[in-house]
């Protein structure tokens, strides 16, 4: 716990002028997962004068039991050290944050799996966010290396002897099972020292692969692949003078000029800005998909909500105006012009800058781990709700699952969207008919266990691989067991409403659009 500051009215004063963390001990695969270090942090932080127990509702702050589903990461009998290290493999993250962590917790399973030992990967520092921080100022590096002692070697740097041997540059196939990695990569050990991984994104399969290799990724998602000490302890900080506020919901609200330019997503807009975002997208590159329907994007439930659109639901959910809500976002398009509807139903949105001012200068110039602060505020946040179900949503859900499925509401945004688009034709009022439609679509949508989703049903070949739940979007069954059994999943069940029950809930006199 962090006791270094004082807590005065609204204001809060440092009392030494830096920062830092306790150490703690280090979680151990040879017996059970203990609570992960980020819900080390203590619950009844001091509150400011004046502020809810719990808004509104008590129900509204309380998550779905969690059915007795705890960690079980612990590797089998049969799991062994690692064996005699048959070359290095390289490996170049690509993109934001967390599809960094993703691609770095895969590439230590396929470390594990063609008997490499893994050199510190390297962080990407030509995507949009343009960071130029390493390894180690994100991630401690030496927890890394020393928590996966025993499943596999990692070393700091390419030995130099090696620098100059050729290396076999791959791009590994993504959703690959361990069938590809033993058959069509370890063969490359005959002939070079040295593999290096051109991409780490999505290169492991979700599911199919052995129990100890699942259970390997979460050890390393949920706790190898901590972050750095500074970046843990301003996180800490950040969250101690959240919950000065009293419980407080942390909104995802991925509406920044690079989702909404990636997605083409111009609802709202102006033409001058939606020009802009096009603008954006035919000049970047590693951007395939070119020309994009931003109404058909929309319709799909493929945008991200936008302000208004948040406030609206939260609203219907029956959420009041004194909740106190986290915005984990970078600079929003179109500023506080775009945030005006949303601040006048929810006045209390706070952001890191507000929480923090001179502590977070040495952050402002890395998106990477001004991302991490807003990671830790949204795991350790009471709910969590995303706007769109982009990387940063995924991985907090998943980490949110694993920490006893603390309360996450799920928006359903193509049935919003319809609904939305009622109210805009004057079919349907911001009214208590609303509220009782939006809350009914998303009793299931909040968090509760259930069984990792597999393919839509339909689809072929590779493209099965892409509608599938993300692993780390939900490690059950593979890293949750119930009533400590070793695997004992739930079955999977339905989320949401179908469109029948949303349309018979609106009107059967309405015009159908969901």
């Amino acid at each position: 716990m962090i006791h270094f500051y004082v807590h005065i009215g609204p204001s809060f004063i440092l009392q030494q002028g830096e920062f830092g963390v306790q150490s703690s001990s280090k979680l151990s695969w040879t017996r059970e997962s203990t609570t992960p270090h980020l819900s080390r942090l203590a619950q009844n932080s001091q509150k400011l004068d004046g502020v809810d127990e719990w808004p509104g509702n008590g129900k509204l702050w309380k998550a779905a039991p969690s059915r007795g589903f705890n960690p079980c990461v612990k590797p089998s009998e049969s799991y062994e050290a690692p064996g005699e290290s048959r070359g290095y493999l390289l490996v170049h993250t690509n993109g934001g944050l967390n599809q960094m962590r993703a691609g770095i917790c895969d590439m230590v399973a396929v470390a594990r799996i063609i008997n490499a030992t893994l050199v510190i990967p390297e962080l990407d520092k030509g995507s949009f966010w343009q960071d130029s921080s390493n390894f180690s100022d994100v991630f401690d590096e030496e927890h890394f290396i020393n928590a996966l002692a025993n499943d596999v070697r990692i070393v700091k740097r390419l030995p130099k002897e090696f620098s100059f041997f050729n290396k076999a540059v791959k791009h590994f196939r993504s959703w690959s099972g361990v069938e590809y990695y033993q058959e069509e990569i370890a063969p490359l050990w005959q002939e070079y020292n040295v593999i290096r991984a051109a991409k780490s994104d999505s290169r492991l399969a979700n599911n199919n692969l052995p129990p100890d290799i699942q259970k390997l990724r979460c050890r390393v998602h949920y706790d190898a692949l901590r972050f750095a000490p500074h970046i843990e302890a301003m996180g800490e900080l950040l969250v101690e003078r959240m919950r000065s506020y009293g419980p407080y919901i942390a909104l995802h609200l991925r509406y920044e000029k690079d989702m909404l330019a990636f997605s083409g997503c111009t609802y709202g807009l102006t033409t001058a800005e939606a020009d802009e975002l096009t603008a954006i997208r035919e000049s970047t590159p590693y951007w395939k998909v070119k020309e994009i329907n931003s109404t058909e994007q929309r319709a799909k439930g493929l945008c991200p909500l936008t302000p208004k659109e948040v406030g609206i639901f939260l609203e219907a959910l029956g959420y009041p105006p004194s909740t106190p809500i986290y915005i984990a976002a970078g600079e929003i398009y179109g500023g506080d012009h775009k945030m005006a509807e949303l601040a006048s139903r929810f006045p209390t949105l706070i952001r890191k800058e507000k929480l923090a001012h001179a502590e977070l200068t040495p952050f402002m110039s890395h998106a990477t781990q001004m991302a991490a602060l807003d990671y830790i505020v949204s795991v350790e946040s009471n709910v969590f709700v995303p706007s769109y179900s982009g990387n940063m949503a995924r991985a907090v859900e998943g980490h949110r699952r694993y920490l006893g499925h603390r309360k996450t509401i799920i928006p359903d945004r193509k049935a919003l969207v319809s609904l939305f688009n009622k109210i805009d034709r004057g079919q349907l009022r911001d009214s208590k008919r609303l509220s009782a439609i939006i809350t009914e679509i998303h009793k299931k949508r909040q968090g509760s266990p259930r069984k990792r989703k597999g393919p839509i049903s339909g689809t072929r070949g590779r493209e099965r691989f892409r509608t599938e739940e993300a692993f780390y979007t939900n490690p059950l069954p593979d890293c949750l067991c119930q009533n400590g059994s070793s695997y004992n999943p739930v079955e999977h069940r339905s989320t949401g409403l179908n469109t029948t029950t949303a349309q018979i809930l609106l009107d059967g006199n309405m015009e159908k659009s969901i």
